[in-house]
């Protein structure tokens, strides 16, 4: 999907808002009060265009409260100054807005796609925000090597060769893959491993990869079987099963059972695939379903993925800032924000209508490249299919409830159990992680009432001189000391706190006595001495359970053996250790492969390689004369300078 730009300050297409564009940047009064914001509002609106665009409500800090989208800008930013007229919600955003940045755009279709890309960017507390958008999975098929390769792909679609998705989440993706690699043969290796192996791997004894890289198939047999892949997932499932048994039924006959079997455990895998399908789906082409329902003043939205008459799955989106808004409106803000990454579908099946259907179809046919149809089903198979989805909605909702009152109910009697005045919205939790003082890390995870905030998570590089190797007390003092430094300086008043800004409610660390002493003495040196930190170590013989609670003043409490606050304590310090421990194997890794070229300016990996295949080590082309460097592959005589001079430096 083509994506606008944000302002005339950030990079832009050159054939999108040329002449066009306009953005304006004003503030009103400091006062916080509704009176200011409509002031601010109204000193924008002076300058305002009768065009389309998208409009951005700042507070006093410049963040951003609202993005929305106007077919006329003028009439649609006037509503906000008859203060009296608007819901209190909105009464609430007026009266915290001091400035707005307005971008024209072409027609209010690109105003649509550009108002969704912006709240995915900014995630505005008055916009309705899709929680759960994390890029989806999608089967690859490379298109370049001459033995393409079948595998699991996230993000940009920078690698030529065709994308066969969404799925709805990793594991019905791999499932996926292992029946089509069993089903049609192909390689999942990497094109390096595949360009060293001199036999077959085990993949191809097992019976699930045609070996190509040992030539146990010419390219045309693995491009039929590439042909008949792309056939499959295409949609034409049933005219390759029916190849496959003509096949089958002609090696039996020629009393080749060995080849007949192998065909035989083809069309199994086939046959897995299309009995794995939880709905009826055939004829319906490409096609995504979404249904809504809401209870207890949560909605949750379930979409069913459709391709080429297969059902490659489905998933419960429970977006949030939906209170008092109409449900379609909801609906048509959550397929605006999903389709932003997501190519769009021909056909979109929904429950209800939405108040701008036209428009949404318009904006979305460039993602699909072509026309795309938003119909809800009253009759037929397609509304068997929608109630299908309402029925998944309505108990996923039911889910979600049970498991939210379990939550709330484990997060108050935590709040009591730390002796905490209210029941935090931020929770920071600290690990560090290194062997023998090697490749140190801190890490921090964050946690609010609603689980882990995974967006927030940061890792710190241990890094100065006075932190001893394998001193942990002293690694947590240069974590914390870093953290809070930084949030003294980006947020002095704490105002953001409420909103699960900057400030943490409550900070643990995985840690006992040392640990806490040494994080008190670094919120003392900064003059924080309202900050509840609580220590969590392992008890006798380390054992899960038995952790003990250290709090700043020295005391120390217990939880009993199965209270739901110790495993919801413990999931928490967990999770902080995963995700140190994860990053600590990262920076070893690169570590391990890094090599001493890398710290030459302008000698990329290319560079690089050509010179390793050249020289043969790295200590050999350090030991090189200018007219070798020269001599190598890929090496202009600029960059054998500058390898040399790095070498070798004057004076």
């Amino acid at each position: 999907m083509v994506r606008p730009p944000v302002s005339p300050s950030e990079p832009q297409s050159p054939d999108r808002f040329h002449e066009d564009r306009a953005s304006y940047t004003l503030r009103g009064s400091d006062r916080p009060d509704i009176v200011a914001g409509e002031a601010a509002i109204r000193e924008v609106l002076a300058t305002l265009p009768a065009r389309p665009g998208v409009y951005r409500m700042l507070d006093a800090r410049g963040d951003v409260l609202y993005v929305g989208k106007a077919r006329v800008l003028r009439a649609r930013v006037a509503n906000y100054t008859q203060v009296e007229r608007l819901p209190g919600r909105l009464q609430r955003m007026v009266s915290q807005c001091r400035g707005m940045t307005i971008v024209t755009t072409n027609s209010e279709a690109e105003a649509l796609l550009l108002e969704a890309q912006l709240i995915k960017r900014f995630r505005p507390p008055y916009n309705v925000l899709l929680r759960d958008d994390k890029s989806f999975p999608f089967i690859l098929l490379g298109g370049e090597h001459a033995f393409p390769r079948i595998m699991k792909h996230r993000g940009a679609r920078r690698v030529q060769g065709n994308y066969y998705g969404p799925f709805a989440s990793a594991g019905s993706v791999n499932t996926t893959i292992n029946a089509l690699q069993k089903l049609f043969l192909l390689r999942s290796c990497t094109d390096s491993f595949f360009a060293r192996r001199d036999r077959p791997c085990l993949l191809h004894q097992i019976k699930r990869c045609s070996a190509p890289c040992v030539d146990r198939i010419d390219v045309a047999g693995y491009a039929e079987l590439v042909s008949e892949a792309r056939d499959f997932l295409g949609g034409k499932s049933s005219a390759v099963q029916a190849k496959i048994e003509k096949q089958m039924a002609a090696a039996a006959a020629a009393l080749d059972f060995e080849t007949a079997a192998m065909l035989r455990d083809r069309l199994r895998a086939a046959t897995f695939i299309q009995g794995s399908q939880a709905i009826n789906a055939e004829g319906l082409g490409d096609a995504d379903i979404f249904a809504l329902a809401s209870k207890g003043g949560q909605i949750a939205i379930q979409a069913f993925f459709i391709r080429g008459g297969q059902n490659w799955g489905h998933r419960a989106f429970f977006p949030s800032h939906t209170e008092g808004l109409d449900e379609g409106e909801v609906l048509q803000s959550f397929l605006a924000q999903f389709y932003e990454e997501v190519p769009p579908p021909r056909l979109i099946l929904l429950d209800r209508a939405l108040p701008e259907a036209e428009l949404l179809a318009e904006a979305l046919r460039e993602g699909a490249g072509g026309k795309v149809e938003i119909a809800v089903p009253q009759r037929g198979d397609r509304r068997k299919l929608i109630q299908q989805a309402e029925r998944n909605a309505t108990e996923a909702l039911d889910r979600r409830l049970a498991e939210s009152g379990t939550k709330a109910r484990v997060w108050r009697e935590m709040t009591e159990f730390l002796e905490l005045a209210e029941e935090p919205q931020r929770v920071e939790i600290y690990d560090n992680s290194h062997i023998q003082g090697s490749h140190a890390l801190g890490a921090m995870v964050v946690a609010g009432p609603e689980g882990f905030l995974k967006g927030q998570y940061r890792k710190w590089n241990i890094k100065r001189e006075e932190t001893a190797p394998g001193d942990d007390f002293a690694m947590m003092r240069e974590v914390l000391q870093r953290r809070f430094t930084r949030a003294m300086a980006d947020d002095p008043d704490r105002s953001k706190a409420a909103d699960g800004g900057v400030w943490p409610d409550l900070v643990l660390i995985d840690g006992g006595k040392g640990q806490i002493s040494a994080v008190r003495d670094v919120l003392a040196e900064l003059g924080i001495d309202d900050l509840c930190v609580v220590g969590v170590s392992k008890g006798p013989d380390r054992n899960a359970g038995r952790e003990i609670f250290h709090f700043p003043d020295g005391r120390e409490k217990t939880l009993p053996l199965n209270s739901p606050v110790i495993f919801h304590l413990q999931r928490l310090r967990d999770e902080a250790h995963r995700f140190a421990i994860g990053a600590h194997r990262e920076k070893r890794s690169r570590a391990i492969t890094a090599s001493p070229l890398d710290e030459i300016p302008g000698i990329g990996p290319a560079r690089k390689r050509a010179l390793l295949l050249h020289f043969g080590t790295a200590s050999r082309v350090r030991a090189a004369a200018l007219d070798d460097l020269q001599r190598a592959p890929g090496v202009s005589a600029a960059v054998a300078q500058t390898i040399y001079d790095f070498y070798h430096p004057k004076g």
